[in-house]
């Protein structure tokens, strides 16, 4: 007999359409923004002066986003409640000279962002996404040196990686795929020979802009094959860029909530902030390893009339949840897995624990967490890493030392993490959601 799902879908329903709108960090932030919007949340731009006006407020820079709310009564050292996330995902780049190709096939070149399973993206259908830099105007979005940025995404199938037939690699079964990052991974897009500009000339036609109005290029080929419910009961989930969109997605709509209560309810500023460059280091003016929570957070504090010492108490108040996927147990690789630690999905959120910081939870960052899920009513499991294995890390460590701030990490177990296309349960978005909500009402 079929069982009914838990939960109402509609929160995962949204997932999977903000997945489909956003095939890059550009996009991503652009569909966290509009669902803000709906929310009744307004964007300052940084080179304005801010104001003490209370609201829901946020700011766009590039692939980041960082949003916050302000309720009635809120002092200048009220603390704050982030939940942290990132909007990139392990994929493969565009390279500054991207005409390349060989034996009467037109190929794009490439570079490999991330930890990106490289077999997952051969024989994919893929599109092509991101944003172009247009020369002349004097858009924020392109900083100081002005210029604007259109972002692009074409959406049909138009590249694909082609795997080498079994039959010219026999031991591919047997001793496994072994991929050139530089030779294999080059996808084709047509026939003919090599022309320099091709590509460009051809994301210009489809943008509606001229070829040599485009100064500069951020694109990224993207799988277009939409997500779907699979499974006995649909109670599973598969789609590409759940690490970390879902944690973006879920984070935004815990907001957007949280925002829609009493503000006489909220003890604090509840704050939601996207970073980019998470999967490569954090380190730049859009991750977060560089100034721009700290900015935010410092500017709203001074524009409700505070000074250092408000900056200080709100700072030492402030808690942080660093929400990113983290490793479901694999049935198939049980022993990859710590033999004590075995979060499953649909099981809900899990709190990521290692005693080397690669984590930032501490034994008081688990009561934080354990409070909110209580709270909302919601399930929680912990991961710990195999001690024979290396474990990754989050901006959640960054988070903490930049900032001085206390951090948790968190997140939602998955299979397949960093493949092109990622499973998830289909009711823990739901589940992190509400989790996320109690969190940043206080």
């Amino acid at each position: 007999m079929s069982s009914s799902p838990r939960f109402d879908r509609g929160h995962t329903d949204d997932l999977m359409a903000f997945l489909m709108a956003s095939p890059s960090p550009y996009h991503a932030v652009a569909a966290a923004a509009a669902r803000l919007e709906k929310a009744g949340f307004r964007q300052v731009e940084e080179t304005a002066a801010w104001d003490g006006t209370t609201g829901g407020k946020y700011v766009l820079r590039g692939g980041a986003i960082v949003a916050w709310y302000v309720p009635e009564g809120a002092e200048a050292h009220t603390p704050f409640r982030i939940v942290g996330a990132h909007t990139d995902s392990p994929n493969l780049r565009v390279k500054p000279l991207p005409d390349t190709g060989a034996y009467g096939w037109r190929q794009v070149a490439v570079e490999i962002y991330g930890g990106t399973l490289l077999n997952t993206w051969l024989d994919r259908d893929l599109g092509l996404a991101g944003r172009i830099s247009l020369r002349g105007g004097t858009s924020q979005a392109a900083g100081p040196g002005g210029g604007t940025h259109r972002l692009v995404s074409i959406d049909r199938p138009l590249l694909r990686v082609p795997q080498l037939a079994v039959h010219l690699d026999r031991s591919a079964n047997t001793d496994g795929l072994k991929l050139d990052r530089q030779k294999h991974m080059q996808p084709i897009w047509g026939l003919g020979d090599v022309e320099e500009g091709d590509l460009i000339r051809f994301v210009a036609e489809e943008a509606g802009v001229d070829a040599e109005d485009i100064t500069g290029w951020d694109l990224m080929p993207h799988p277009v094959e939409p997500p779907s419910y699979l499974g006995r009961d649909r109670e599973l989930v598969a789609g590409p860029r759940m690490d970390n969109l879902l944690s973006v997605h879920a984070a935004t709509a815990a907001l957007a909530a949280v925002a829609g209560q009493p503000d006489a309810e909220l003890p604090c500023i509840p704050v939601m902030a996207a970073f980019d460059h998470e999967e490569n280091g954090s380190q730049s003016d859009t991750g977060a390893d560089g100034p721009l929570l700290g900015t935010v957070l410092e500017r709203s504090v001074f524009a409700r009339g505070g000074g250092y010492e408000d900056r200080a108490r709100a700072f030492a108040g402030t808690v942080c949840l660093s929400s990113d996927t983290g490793h479901a147990v694999h049935p198939n690789y049980a022993e990859r897995h710590d033999p004590t630690h075995h979060p499953v999905v649909n099981g809900g959120p899990i709190l990521k624990v290692n005693v080397n910081m690669r984590y930032a939870t501490d034994g008081g960052g688990r009561s934080v967490f354990a409070a909110a899920c209580e709270k909302a009513g919601v399930p929680w499991q912990t991961f710990v890493s195999n001690n024979a294995m290396p474990c990754g890390t989050t901006i959640g460590p960054i988070t903490a030392a930049r900032h001085g701030i206390k951090t948790v990490d968190i997140g939602v177990a998955i299979l397949s993490m960093h493949s092109a296309r990622e499973l998830c349960g289909a009711d823990d978005p739901y589940l992190l959601a509400n989790a996320l909500a109690a969190f940043l009402a206080g």
